[in-house]
Parts: structure tokens; sequence; C-alpha cells
């Protein structure tokens, strides 16, 4: 259904009459005062009297959640939102009301903006036992996970609805909250930390518990690595780049070396299947990077390069367009029916470069560092391979093109990359 508000703010609230008596009005003059269509969803187990007086006059809608935990309040509050973002927060004060606004004026800088208490400008103020867990749970999630954020338990967020998508979010508690972010950032979305103060809350205690919290964590952190590690994820190959595998970072360093002496920094360069590699971010301005997969494209955004979506046996230009053209590590996950072959000479112009990049099936170093791989980066193997060359056969169906090789380069003696040369005229 399409959004019919500009925002939703959605407040778990278990147990949390006396806070919300004090937030809310403050609330909704912050809202009124943006000048924007809200609703305010307050969550709750069990719908209680001090609740449901707490939100009259028009300054709540009370939801009891169909699923327990914190996770289950989130996902009843997501399932009923009609905002075109959606907010969330928590009603024990611990979230000033002041800086929903603060959130909303930065909404356009990206889709998911963290009211973070760890990055330069924010703070908290807790006990101590309470805090040091706290940083060393963030640091061990931001470190195990490979995801540059500081912050990823807090609950006081900013979403653009169309980010959120929780039908893979497995966790149902406060372990919900670096699963959801973490998820979004492997589709590629923007994640923004904003400096924020917490402090404590004003009555009551956290419904946290030590125990079942670390548990719950421990799952969900064994969720999320096997994702981040797959080559599935939008910055799969920006992250291994200086990934703390050797063999990996060795791979993906020397794969970008070879690749962009080969390209020579031609001003019209096509990359096609880009994915979130950095050697689009090497190329001269004006390349053009196409992908399949929109989640590797949203990642790429930050190479500054023009992107297409597109297939790669259905190239989206004009014929002769690109005087080089790079294909690299894709050619194994397609059909070898030729298509994608046919399209790659097509675009390239009289005269060009073409430069693919392939693991070599033909040596059984490959066969050898392929399941190396695949053991020390899961998801990442030669499992996903359709297509199985040969150097002496990718040679031959570039020949019958009418391309000749001009060079070729390996890794390790394992992956090969060829450079052919396009005739400058086809007869």
């Amino acid at each position: 259904m399409p959004a019919s508000l500009d925002l939703s703010v959605i407040v778990p609230a278990h147990n949390e009459g006396p806070n919300l008596r004090v937030l809310l009005p403050q609330l909704r003059t912050i809202l009124d005062g943006l000048g924007i269509e809200s609703e305010v969803l307050v969550v709750v187990r069990e719908v209680e009297d001090e609740t449901r007086e707490a939100v009259g006059g028009g300054l709540g809608t009370v939801l009891q959640q169909r699923e327990p935990g914190y996770g289950g309040a989130l996902r009843t509050g997501f399932s009923r939102a009609a905002g075109r973002y959606v907010l969330t927060m928590d009603a024990d004060l611990s979230h000033p009301p002041t800086f929903v606004a603060d959130l909303w004026r930065r909404r356009d800088e990206a889709e998911v903006l963290i009211a973070s208490r760890y990055v330069e400008g924010g703070g908290a103020r807790m006990p101590l036992v309470r805090a040091l867990l706290s940083r060393v749970l963030n640091r061990f999630f931001a470190l195990g996970l490979g995801v540059p954020l500081r912050d990823l338990s807090s609950g006081f967020r900013l979403y653009r609805t169309s980010a959120l998508d929780l039908r893979a979010v497995t966790a149902r508690d406060f372990d919900v909250l670096p699963e959801i972010v973490v998820r979004a950032y492997t589709e590629g979305w923007r994640v923004r930390e904003i400096p924020f103060r917490y402090e404590p809350r004003v009555h009551g205690s956290s419904n946290a518990r030590i125990i079942p919290f670390g548990l719950a964590y421990a799952r969900t952190f064994r969720t999320l690595w096997s994702l981040r590690n797959s080559v599935a994820s939008a910055d799969y190959e920006d992250r291994a780049f200086d990934s703390v595998v050797p063999l990996q970072r060795l791979w993906q360093r020397r794969r970008h070396r070879h690749v962009t002496g080969l390209l020579d920094g031609a001003p019209r360069t096509l990359d096609v299947g880009c994915g979130s590699s950095r050697i689009l971010a090497a190329l001269p301005r004006g390349s053009v990077g196409v992908d399949l997969l929109i989640r590797k494209l949203r990642h790429a955004r930050r190479f500054g390069q023009r992107l297409v979506q597109a297939s790669a046996v259905r190239l989206p230009f004009r014929d002769g367009a690109f005087e080089r053209v790079l294909c690299s590590n894709l050619l194994e996950l397609v059909p070898r029916d030729g298509k994608a072959l046919d399209e790659l000479v097509r675009v390239l112009a009289p005269g060009g470069r073409l430069v693919l990049a392939t693991p070599d099936y033909g040596r059984w170093l490959w066969i050898l560092a392929g399941a190396l791989y695949e053991r020390l980066v899961p998801g990442a193997g030669a499992t996903r391979h359709l297509a199985r060359y040969r150097r002496r056969e990718l040679v031959a169906e570039l020949a019958g093109r009418g391309c000749a090789l001009e060079t070729a380069r390996s890794i390790l003696g394992a992956e090969v990359i060829l450079a052919f040369r396009k005739p400058e005229r086809c007869g």
C-alpha cells in the first residue's frame, strides 16, 4: 500500500504508563511543529487503563502486539505504519522528543539514520557495567560483521519505509536492532549515525535481562555472520579488498592491479557485473557500471560513477559505445550460451579492448584455490558457478567473434585475466 503519511512514530511501551504521560504531549508538539502529516503508534503487550489514558485526546494510537518481545513490538508497529518514514523510539524518556526534529531534518542523508551514543559528539549517562557491556557488544558486532557503525543497538532511529524489509528478520527481542540495521546495510542502503546524548529512564526499570539478552545477541550474530560473508552482500567486493583473510585480500588486490592496468584509463569504460568492486572507483569519471543486483548498485553509489541495472545478456547501450569493456568474475555466473560474450563484443568500439577475468578451470591450481577460498570465506566459492571456462576455450570463443588476444595475466595461476582487441573493421 502506498504511504499516506509523512512519518509514523513507533513507541514500544510495556508498563510505561507514567512515562507516556510525559512523552506523548511533548512528542505531539514537536511533530506539529515540523508541519508534517504524522501518527504515533504505541505498542503494548496488554492494553492497560493507564496507557489508554496517556494516549487520549489524539496523542497516539494503542496497538496490542501480536508477537512476544521487543522485536514483536516493532513488527506490530511496522505492519501498521502508514508513513513514508518510520521512526522508532523508547517510551522511557531516554530518547528526548526534541531529537526527533533533528533526525527528520537530516532524513535525506541516508535511508537509515541512527541516533548514536558512540560517535564523536554523542554520549551516554548510564551505570559503568552497563556502559561497558554496551560498548563491547557494539564493537564486537561492528568488527565481526565488517559494518562501519558504532551504535548498532540504539533503538532511536529513522527509517525510510522503502528500506525496511522484515521478511528475513528472525530476532524477537532487543537483538532485532542490530539485525535490522545490518540487513539494511547488506542490502546497500545508506546508514548514517547522528551524534546523540542518552539519558537514563525517568520511571521504572529496563525490560532487558542480561543472560537472555546475551544469548539472543549471540544467535543473531551467528546468523548475520553467514549473511555478511556471502557474495550476495551488497558490499562483498568492496569489503574483500581489506579482508582479514589474507588469501581473499591478496586475490582482490591483485585483480584490481591487473585489471586497472589493462584498462589504461580510457575515458569511455564499461564495467559489466561491477558489483561493489573498487575497480569501478579507479576508472575515469564518466565510466559506467552495470549490475543486475540493485543492492550492489546501491552500495556502488559511493564511487561516483554512472550506474545502470541491467543483465549482461541484454546491455542497454548502442553498438560500439565504449572504448574499454570489463567483465570480471561474471562469465562463470551466467549460462554458457554465448549471449553475454556477444553483448560484450557488440558494445565495444572497433579497435577497443575487452578485459575478461574468470577462474581457469583448466588449471589444477584453481581447483585447490577455489576449495580453500570456500573454506576460508563460506558462500564465496565456486559452488555457484554455472559456466566453467578453460583459458584456451575462452580465447577460441573470442576469436570466433573476431577478437584477438593481446595479453594474459593470472592470479596465483588460478584466475585468468585476458585482454582482447576488437578489429578496427568487422567484415
